[in-house]
Order: structure tokens, then C-alpha cells, then sequence
């Protein structure tokens, strides 16, 4: 038996990168999974693999940025497995076209990224919450990102997007930690996924050669996998980890470990 045989997972942005590795993977352990996402053609693709790795699979075409479609979510989760015991708040956008200064970014989308990327986050927390509590507890687990805690030059709202996800996953780990609802973060560094690969194709050059230039950057010498990712979802989505809430873990190549000292800011003689 799996380690989440019986279990109910969600996760948002569930088509394409992490999402999909971490979907793919609480399956293997034996969960029945629903994916939302805005690509129903890729989308179903996953949810065919869900159903043949776990114990069901399921695609809700959603734009999660917008609150009925989060409760419609978590409604049809619910019609389909019984319940919810684990979400995985997952979802996220940068564009290429995103690389701005505050004075230059459209107030549309900043309301975009943020929506998205944090409101989301919010919005599928509240309708979800009381299927954990009816299960007797359960897990969220947020995605973050290392730019919640540093940040590079032109990403004004992915960075407070970013910073505002760990504030509310300290905040709503506190305020249901007495309910058995552990809520964490895992804070990535660079990730091979197609928002990562959209990004490295604006660049002049072979992408492949971009993104392993990208993954140099971190201490361990390459980019990270979705699975890299996944790993550490499902081991704070497990009892293994029922001792932690309201911490995040950066799984970021020991990116941030190094600190601004490594590239010379601030540094002294």
C-alpha cells in the first residue's frame, strides 16, 4: 500500500511541470488526484495517467484566479473521491513579458500575477479547508520560490506574490494548527519546466544550453527536476513530517545558502 492509499489530493496547475511531477507521483503513492488547470488538452493527458497510476484521476478545467472556480474545484473533487485531504497549491505565472519596473507594469497585470499566483492560493484554501476538517485534518502545501525570500532585478509582483504566500502559509498554520490542518511551503529554485524553458527561449541561444547555464548558478551544478520538487511535497503532505507547519523548505540546488555574499554584494577585505 502506498503512503497515501485512501487520500484525496488537489492540485492547482496540475498540466504541466511541477504540478504534473507532483500529481504524477502522489498517484504512484497510491492517491486518488484532481488537477486543475486551464489547458484542458494537456490536461487530460495527465488525468489518463493519474487513473492508471493511482487510485483515480481527475481534470477540472479552471481558471483559479477567479473564486467560483475554485469552489467549483473543490465541489467536484469532492463529488468524484468522497473528500480532501491534501492541497497543493501550485499555480503560477511569470511571462516573459512580466520583466518590468513598478512604473511599467500595467496595474492588469499585476492584478494577473497576483490573482494567480497568491489569491488563488487563498481562495482554494478556504473551500478546501472544510473538507480537511472533515477528514479530521490534512495538509496544504504552498509553492513559493526562492524570490519570496530574495529577488532579482524586474519582478515586482512575482517576488510579492511570491513573499505573500509564505506570510499566509505562517498565517493559516497557525490559525488551524489546533484543527490537524499543517499548512508549508517548499520555495524552488530553478526548475526545468515550460514556464522556466518559455523564459530561456527570448534569450539568443540553444534553451537546453540556457537552462543548463541557469542551473551552473546553483551550488549543486544543475537545474532542478519536477520530481526534485515532488519529493519534498509529498514528505510534508505526509505523516513523516506531522510535527512541521508554518516553515517553508527551499529546494533550490543550495541556491540559497550561498548568499548575496557569493556574488560580491556587500562583500569586504
Amino acid at each position: 500500500m502506498g503512503a497515501f492509499e485512501g487520500k484525496v489530493v488537489i492540485v492547482t496547475g496540475g498540466a504541466y511541470g511541477i504540478g504534473r511531477a507532483t500529481a504524477l507521483e502522489f498517484a504512484k503513492a497510491g492517491a486518488a488526484v484532481a488537477i486543475a488547470d486551464v489547458n484542458e488538452a494537456v490536461g487530460r493527458t495527465v488525468e489518463a495517467d493519474l487513473k492508471r497510476l493511482g487510485a483515480g484521476g481527475l481534470l477540472v478545467k479552471a481558471d483559479v484566479a477567479r473564486l467560483e472556480e475554485c469552489r467549483r474545484v473543490v465541489s467536484e473533487t469532492v463529488d468524484a473521491f468522497g473528500g480532501v485531504d491534501v492541497l497543493f497549491n501550485n499555480v503560477g505565472i511569470q511571462s516573459p513579458s512580466s520583466y518590468l519596473n513598478v512604473e511599467d507594469t500595467p496595474e492588469e497585470l499585476w492584478d494577473r500575477i497576483v490573482d494567480v499566483n497568491l489569491k488563488s492560493y487563498y481562495m482554494m484554501s478556504k473551500f478546501a479547508i472544510p473538507e480537511l476538517r472533515k477528514r479530521g485534518g490534512g495538509a496544504i502545501i504552498n509553492t513559493a520560490s526562492v524570490q519570496g525570500l530574495q529577488s532579482q532585478k524586474l519582478v515586482p509582483a512575482y517576488a510579492a506574490s511570491k513573499g505573500g504566500v509564505l506570510s499566509l502559509t505562517r498565517q493559516m498554520a497557525l490559525d488551524y494548527a489546533e484543527e490537524n490542518i499543517r499548512v508549508l511551503a517548499v520555495c524552488p529554485g530553478t526548475i526545468d519546466t515550460e514556464m522556466v524553458r518559455t523564459i530561456a527561449r527570448t534569450e539568443q541561444g540553444d534553451t537546453d544550453q540556457i537552462v543548463a547555464g541557469w542551473g551552473k548558478g546553483h551550488p549543486i551544478g544543475r537545474v532542478g527536476q519536477g520530481t526534485d520538487v515532488a519529493n519534498v511535497v509529498l514528505f510534508l503532505a505526509s505523516d513523516k513530517a506531522s510535527f512541521m507547519t508554518g516553515e517553508h523548505v527551499n529546494v533550490d540546488g543550495g541556491f540559497m545558502a550561498q548568499g548575496a555574499w557569493a556574488t560580491g554584494a556587500g562583500s569586504q577585505d
